[in-house]
């Protein structure tokens, strides 16, 4: 098993988490990826937030831990910041892809959540690469 380090994955997860805080504002896709998903202003006002934003950061920072130990702990800016690129799209967008097709989700709401994805590992191998 490949080593990881524990302050870079935090600041990972923190920037996906910061990532997405703005990516599904109102400010840029909010009101689209709503729109998107069926999801009404009074089901997100009654949603668990606690859960949600808990659980979140829970996920990001297990991404950021693997994603640490793919790259290994040498990796260069350049490997890290390119692995980051071809994880977002060609792992998780293209995964995405697959269920969403078959749960007959539109192409608009793939491109919002699998844009925040890429960007997300994109972070990741900026953070990685740079530490």
């Amino acid at each position: 098993m490949r080593p990881f380090e524990w302050l870079p994955s935090l600041i990972a997860a923190i920037s996906a988490f910061g990532l997405g805080g703005l990516w599904y504002s109102s400010a840029l896709f909010g009101k689209t990826w709503q729109r998107e998903t069926g999801l009404s202003d009074e089901k997100l006002r009654a949603a668990n937030k606690l859960r949600i934003f808990g659980l979140s950061f829970i996920l990001c920072l297990i991404a950021a831990v693997a994603f640490s130990m793919v790259i290994g702990p040498d990796a260069s800016f350049f490997m890290a910041f390119h692995s980051g690129i071809g994880i977002g799209l060609a792992w998780v967008a293209t995964s995405l892809g697959v269920n969403y097709l078959f749960e007959l989700k539109s192409f608009k709401l793939w491109t919002i959540n699998a844009g925040y994805h890429t960007l997300q590992f994109t972070l990741y191998g900026l953070i990685f690469g740079l530490m």
